[in-house]
């Protein structure tokens, strides 16, 4: 049995056995932050779906008003005229068929990756690469696109994707603890209502089973569900 350290102990014991509305929730979450580092502050969901059928999936993005605290390295796969596009738009790195070599070699220098449809042909040999971290391009997030422009200025700008794990659960960062009170509750609630909206019309009895809001280190504190519904 792994024991719970000092901090961690005395962090479980400023949280009540009760669930909290999310505007509690939050501040406590940054009170009991305690490391050295600015830790992320992280909500995970539980959804009333069977991710087993494809008509029960939930998956989305959604901009974050105040972002994540850190800017996000874009790199884009395109070609021709497109490349200029993805420069001036802020990408990190830009490229064709020689970054798709470069990730086969192992490179990964990058947080997210955008891609024209006509390079999908040449990426789709790096989905053993990409997928498992979670960066392959598709349509469905909007990095697979020729708004190449946009799709990067939406990622700079804070854009996050949610998706539903085998357990029926969503796990995404809202932010920081260094952020301000609003900031944290504003990106928090954006979030839960794009998940909301996103119920599939095949899911049945109650949607939104479970919230619980912590930070990297902290405690998971329990979000009353009806704080954050309607």
């Amino acid at each position: 049995m792994v024991k719970s350290s000092k901090r961690m102990t005395h962090a479980k014991t400023e949280v009540q056995r009760r669930s909290y509305s999310l505007q509690e929730a939050l501040p406590l979450v940054q009170k009991l932050a305690s490391v050295k580092f600015d830790e992320t502050v992280e909500i995970s969901m539980r959804l009333g779906v069977d991710p087993k059928h494809a008509d029960q999936m939930v998956r989305g993005t959604v901009v974050l008003p105040h972002g994540l605290g850190k800017s996000k390295k874009v790199c884009v796969i395109t070609e021709g005229e497109k490349q200029k596009e993805a420069e001036e738009a802020g990408a990190e790195h830009v490229g064709g068929n020689d970054l798709v070599g470069k990730i086969q070699e192992g490179w990964l220098d990058f947080d997210a990756i955008v891609a024209t449809p006509d390079m999908m042909k040449s990426l789709g040999k790096l989905g053993k690469i990409l997928g498992p971290k979670g960066l392959m391009p598709n349509p469905k997030t909007g990095t697979v696109t020729f708004e190449i422009g946009k799709a990067v200025k939406e990622i700079k700008a804070g854009k996050v994707e949610f998706r539903v794990d085998k357990t029926a659960s969503i796990h995404t960062a809202v932010g920081k603890v260094s952020f301000g009170g609003t900031e944290l509750l504003e990106n928090a609630k954006t979030l839960i209502d794009s998940v909301i909206k996103a119920k599939p019309a095949a899911a049945k009895g109650k949607y939104l089973r479970s919230v619980f809001v912590c930070s990297t280190m902290g405690p998971g504190i329990n979000v009353e569900v009806g704080s954050v519904e309607g």
